[in-house]
């Protein structure tokens, strides 16, 4: 049956509604995987450094990347602290969707519970759980169980705070389910394994109010890991991982190119959302394939639509403590890039989309193709050294050395940067960074890489099992349910 949500996809959904593709796109889609294919092809006939033209290609581009967010970030070195937004904020709804998280929930909704502006509605969007998920919340914070589809009578204990049990259907229509069900002008959606900072909802309501064409925005997430050997290796890498994703967000958000919204801590202006269908059920990566179809209205109907990072909205997230999670993890991370890449390929290199079309998505075209090209410079070199071609391997680790001074100084700037962006200093030693630069490249940039390239396999076979993730990093570790 149709209903207006199910109407709305289908107009703005590029997948349910394709858009003529141009030229342009194709050439640049196919001109990325063309070259890698030539030059492997090459690798073992060529002699010198150019048998490494992968790898080079490789370097080359990381590098142009670095140097356009150094570029695009200076400002951060000047930025003031931002000013609070006077006159009537919007209301704001907290969504959780929630599927057996009842160890971690109490976590997440005491920190919502503390914020020093509450949030008018906190839902629970309890998509079909199995565990003690009923229990906490009838016993812990006073819900009333509802029948399935129905939303709870709110809290006795936390008058904001209400209960919708749904049927087990993932993510995407749990949220798109309890859109439907609330009525405040933005939403927040939050994991059930985030923990956010006391001013972050402040932060969040202060950037709706002071710009009404904002629809989206991410706040900055700090991973956290079990307090195992493992665990302090993954957090490790992926604390300075995450800390040059958002100061590259914010380089995006500099030429409104922006696309990676975090769905563990986003917000949204809920007019927008319905009126471009809500999440996509079908894509692995909901929130990034949605901020795609913001894009994509705003700019068919006319609009200004707005997309931003929030160095002030800062939370603590749950992250991969082991390889198996952390590549199952960054498989169906980049499954759902490959997937809302494809759909949105007629944007690629149309001028109609802005600096999002011309600049932005044809470097996600080349983005797919990365961690192939990495991995294949890795193998070259790897199979150079073992085979006695010494004369190609010396030059290839010169390169590699040089990379790594790059890496290291963008490190450096990066932490520099965010500092003064985030006030965050806890969590970004660096002496620590100086070693995550170096080893990286030989290590946590080889499974990032992996994890990618699995996602190449879920992509065109369409098959994936992600598996259930543990909660290890903000749980003790003798904490029920672990």
């Amino acid at each position: 049956m149709s209903t207006p949500a199910n109407t709305a996809l289908i107009a703005a959904s590029p997948r349910l509604t394709p858009r003529p593709v141009r030229l342009a796109g194709i050439v640049i889609h196919l001109g990325v995987t063309v070259l890698w294919i030539v030059l492997f092809a090459r690798a073992l006939s060529l002699s010198g450094l150019l048998a490494w033209s992968a790898g080079i290609v490789y370097v080359a581009y990381d590098t142009f990347l670095l140097l356009f967010v150094a570029w695009q970030t200076r400002g951060l070195t000047r930025l003031s602290p931002p000013d609070s937004a006077g006159g009537r904020r919007p209301s704001l709804g907290v969504l959780i969707a929630a599927h057996n998280e009842a160890a971690v929930l109490p976590v997440t909704l005491e920190a919502l519970f503390a914020q020093t502006q509450p949030a008018d509605q906190i839902v629970i969007t309890d998509d079909g759980s199995t565990d003690a998920t009923a229990t906490v919340l009838t016993e812990r914070y006073g819900l009333i169980a509802p029948s399935v589809g129905a939303m709870s009578l709110p809290s006795t204990l936390h008058p904001n705070l209400r209960w919708l049990r749904l049927k087990h259907g993932g993510k995407a229509v749990a949220l798109n389910e309890a859109i439907t069900q609330i009525d405040t002008e933005t939403i927040l959606t939050v994991d059930a394994d985030t923990l956010l900072d006391p001013t972050a909802l402040q932060a969040m309501r202060d950037a709706f109010a002071a710009e009404p064409a904002l629809v989206a925005a991410t706040g900055i997430l700090t991973p956290i890991c079990a307090k195992t050997l493992g665990g302090r290796f993954f957090q490790w890498f992926q604390t300075y991982e995450y800390i040059r994703n958002f100061i590259s967000r914010y380089a995006w958000m500099r030429i409104d190119g922006l696309l990676l919204i975090s769905g563990a801590f986003a917000g949204f202006r809920r007019e927008a959302v319905t009126r471009v269908g809500g999440f996509d059920p079908e894509c692995f990566v909901e929130d990034y394939e949605l901020i795609h179809r913001l894009h994509r209205y705003s700019v068919e109907h006319g609009l200004d639509w707005t997309v931003r990072v929030l160095g002030t909205a800062r939370a603590l997230t749950d992250a991969p403590s082991t390889l198996p999670a952390f590549l199952r993890q960054r498989r169906r991370w980049f499954a759902g890039f490959l997937q809302t890449q494809y759909w949105n390929r007629d944007m690629t290199g149309n001028g109609r989309f802005g600096r999002l079309g011309t600049i932005m998505l044809p470097i996600k075209a080349i983005d797919t193709m990365q961690p192939i090209y990495g991995l294949t410079a890795f193998a070259l070199l790897l199979i150079f050294i073992f085979s006695g071609r010494f004369s190609v391997a010396l030059p290839v680790l010169s390169i590699i050395a040089a990379k790594i001074a790059i890496d290291l100084a963008f490190h450096l700037w990066s932490i520099r940067l965010y500092r003064r962006w985030t006030g965050d200093r806890a969590n970004s030693s660096v002496l620590y960074a100086i070693i995550a630069a170096l080893a990286e490249p030989f290590s946590f940039q080889l499974m990032r890489h992996t994890g990618a390239s699995l996602g190449w396999v879920s992509f065109l076979t369409g098959k994936h099992c992600w598996g259930t993730q543990r909660r290890d990093g903000l749980l003790p570790a003798d904490a029920p349910g672990r």
